[in-house]
């Protein structure tokens, strides 16, 4: 006689219990105990931090710089990203498909490296500054990449790709009848894009955009690097915890935290308010061709040149990659190549090192986020129980946190030996990056999962249970391989991330867990611009390769299930 089956309700708690303890001990009490700190001085309850922050013109300027920079990056991107998505999306020309792709490539290069290709192709001793300079018979650089200006121009490049890509998918699923009514009711090309297309793009629009302000109140690469005299609360952070100026440090981390909450719940607000639906024969979007010949010239044209524009980043690292030390100074170009800064790569294990510190941190962390977020997004699609909407929450959570705030929070709470209270000794260990970066992580695999559960009919997995198949034999031969496409490609993703991820390491990274995005910036101290942009390279053929592989992977699983 075989034993009797658990109780889905007490299975459904015994699996949730230990997620929830997780996330609040790794998500919600580091941020909980740097709010408390905030309010604390030698023990003591004193709003004296606050009043400090809020009557200094200083730190007030680093938050109106996050803001306002972050609002232009929101502008700036859209700008560039929803045209290129109406010009490859809607038009068939030559090469479509081609620059289409090209246009996305953007989002291979890591921020840490995307802005060192900036400062190699329009700093002061840039490429193509001393061209512009020598061509225009300059004493002096036509422009300096410094300050709030350069900054929107890195983002508008690193985050256009955003706009570019949730506006391609929502053109070609949107139903071309509701433009055709209006324009059957006599309205022009113009009036029907604003009163009807882009209100139906709306929710793409709108999930951009939040993608945008969240990863630019965040950066601190751009800031970092070109910033000069320009305050963000990143940098400020970063400072404040170098100087020693701890308390200082938690408060400009709670105030970044709140801004960036408030601003995803007002996003988020307004989202729900704008949900269109077209109620149409399911028609998907159908490329037009270039009718007039001037358009037929022009249209590709500007495809074409857009797209290079985009790409000269990604050429000029590589082109420096090859550069020996000491063979670029005051020249346009480079006077030498050679492959002597791949060679001291591979033979040199002190510059591989850093290269294997963020594959092994990166793989710890993607296999963890795999497992919690498979068994969170369960538990949230499929399950009801108390505290349901406590999981989801926590999930969700670490999205709006900046790095440098999940950073201050594990930095603080790890930094003391007090178990009894949830509090280990991690700062200036090998597992604390692997730890920020699993959080920073976690909402990236946990979307991913629970969009895979919501397309598949809940009735496969109750015709297994009637089948006689347990909860484990059902996850496994049902539930896994349907949610394992959503949730590979969101491991990819978190790979790929925690392989570049610069933000959180710069503040909790030591000598011997240095990531390769810490030794990147190393070299760049150290003015060996071809070591830096060799490493720059290998990151991004290793982030390519990745999204290779798991795509023929991905492409693979989807035919071998018909």
């Amino acid at each position: 006689m075989s034993a009797p089956r658990e109780a889905p309700g007490k299975r459904t708690l015994w699996m949730a219990l230990p997620i929830l303890a997780l996330l609040v001990w790794l998500v919600l009490y580091p941020n909980l105990f740097v709010l408390g700190e905030s309010f604390l001085e030698d023990g003591v309850f004193t709003l004296e931090a606050y009043r400090h922050f809020f009557t200094s013109p200083s730190e007030l300027e680093a938050l109106w710089g996050s803001v306002w920079i972050s609002l232009g990056s929101v502008l700036l991107s859209g700008m560039v990203g929803i045209p290129m998505a109406f010009l490859f999306t809607r038009f068939d020309f030559p090469g479509r498909n081609v620059f289409a792709a090209l246009a996305a490539l953007p989002v291979l290069l890591p921020p840490l490296v995307g802005v060192i290709a900036f400062l190699f192709l329009f700093g002061e001793s840039g490429i193509l500054t001393r061209t512009v300079q020598l061509v225009l018979g300059l004493e002096s650089p036509p422009w300096r990449m410094i300050g709030g200006p350069a900054i929107l121009l890195v983002h508008a490049y690193s985050m256009y790709v955003y706009f570019y890509l949730f506006v391609s998918a929502g053109l070609a699923r949107m139903d071309e009848s509701a433009a055709e009514a209006a324009w059957s009711l006599g309205a022009g090309r113009w009036r029907t894009l604003f009163r009807v297309t882009l209100p139906m793009l709306a929710p793409s629009i709108v999930a951009a955009a939040l993608l945008v302000f969240m990863t630019s109140m965040a950066s601190f690469s751009a800031p970092y690097i070109f910033g000069g005299g320009f305050r963000v609360l990143t940098t400020q952070i970063y400072s404040s915890k170098v100087n020693g100026e701890l308390s200082m440090a938690m408060v400009e981390t709670v105030v970044l935290a709140s801004v960036s909450l408030a601003f995803l719940a007002l996003l988020r607000r307004y989202e729900r308010g704008r949900e269109y639906a077209a109620v149409g024969k399911g028609v998907g979007q159908i490329r037009r061709p270039l009718q007039s010949r001037w358009s037929r010239i022009l249209v590709p044209l500007a495809a074409v040149g857009g797209v290079t524009f985009l790409l000269l980043p990604h050429a000029t690292l590589l082109l420096v990659s090859f550069v020996p030390e000491g063979a670029w100074t005051v020249q346009i170009l480079p006077t030498r190549y050679s492959l002597d800064n791949y060679r001291s790569l591979a033979a040199d294990p002190r510059i591989w090192r850093p290269v294997m510190n963020s594959l092994q941190m990166a793989g710890i962390s993607t296999l963890g986020v795999l497992i919690v977020a498979f068994l969170s997004a369960y538990l949230v699609v499929r399950r009801r129980f108390r505290g349901r909407g406590l999981l989801a929450l926590l999930v969700i959570l670490p999205w709006a946190l900046p790095g440098t705030v999940v950073a201050i929070a594990l930095s603080t709470t790890f930094s003391v030996n007090a178990p009894w209270f949830g509090r280990f000794v991690l700062v200036g260990t090998f597992w604390i990056l692997p730890l920020a970066y699993f959080i920073r992580n976690l909402p990236l695999v946990a979307e991913a999962a629970k969009a895979s559960f919501r397309q598949f009919d809940p009735s496969l997995e109750e015709a297994a249970h009637s089948l006689g198949a347990g909860w484990g034999e059902t996850m496994r031969r049902i539930a896994f391989p349907l949610v394992l496409p959503g949730l590979a490609a969101g491991g990819m993703l978190a790979f790929v991330t925690a392989l570049g991820e610069f933000v959180s390491s710069i503040l909790l990274y030591t000598h011997t867990s240095r990531p390769i995005s810490i030794e990147i910036l190393s070299q760049l101290r150290a003015f060996d611009f071809g070591a830096a942009a060799a490493l720059g390279v290998v990151l991004v053929v290793l982030m390519a390769l990745v999204f290779a592989v798991g795509g023929r992977y991905l492409r693979a699983g989807r035919v071998a299930r018909g």
